[in-house]
């Protein structure tokens, strides 16, 4: 059974959204993740700008003061993540670190592979060296060990997902796990399904494809923040 719901009528925020971006303003085929960083963005900007405007900015004397970072927004406590790499100079051993925020993670993902298996991948030691021509030897970056909380869980919540035969066309529904039930969303219709079906959007152990549905972007929620 599926109910058609109008609970939030957004046709107002996908005009502003437009509004501001010419690239959305049109009625051409656009990529999810695309839009997915551009609105995350969009939101924090006009966050920290709505900030800014009700701040009292204090007078410096001083024109050669440093300007104050922006504190972290709500959109920062939900999506955000430090990515840290560490190269190690394989000469003198020298450990250089650098932090890189982040909203999401792009990985690859390769025929009976799992999102673990890709994580792993996409955090593997690299060996670096200049235009491949090694005087000595060379970098290597390796996955540090000073993660926050290396044990913590994350539970997916929701799916997008894409519909099509391939990457340049087709249409996008999600699946979204609320009160304990997960809910299919395409267009204005809703539909309550079994946790099993989410399976249908993996994909297959085999080089036979079940459907055109693949699941396109994934959002994890930390346990401890349930």
């Amino acid at each position: 059974m599926h109910h058609k719901a109008n609970i939030l009528k957004c046709n107002h925020s996908i005009s502003v959204v437009f509004f501001f971006s010419e690239e959305f303003d049109n009625y051409m085929q656009q990529d999810a993740h695309e839009f997915l960083n551009f609105l995350i963005n969009h939101i924090n900007e006009i966050i920290l700008a709505e900030r800014h405007q009700n701040t009292c900015k204090p007078k410096s004397s001083n024109g050669d003061s440093p300007v104050p970072q922006p504190e972290p927004t709500w959109v920062h406590e939900i999506f955000q993540g430090i990515l840290t790499s560490e190269t190690r100079c394989l000469n003198c051993e020298t450990v250089s670190s650098k932090d890189e925020d982040f909203f999401d993670l792009q990985v690859d993902v390769d025929q009976n592979t799992s999102i673990t298996h890709c994580l792993k991948c996409f955090s593997n030691t690299e060996t670096l060296c200049s235009d491949n021509n090694l005087s000595g030897k060379p970098d290597a970056m390796f996955q540090s060990d000073d993660a926050v909380n290396p044990d913590r869980m994350y539970d997916l919540v929701a799916v997008v997902i894409h519909c099509g035969s391939g990457p340049n066309r087709g249409h996008y529904i999600s699946i979204v796990k609320s009160h304990g039930f997960w809910l299919l969303f395409d267009d204005d219709m809703v539909d309550k399904i079994d946790a099993s079906t989410i399976e249908d959007f993996y994909g297959l152990t085999s080089d036979i494809q079940k459907s055109s549905e693949t699941g396109y972007i994934l959002f994890y929620q930390s346990r401890d923040c349930m």
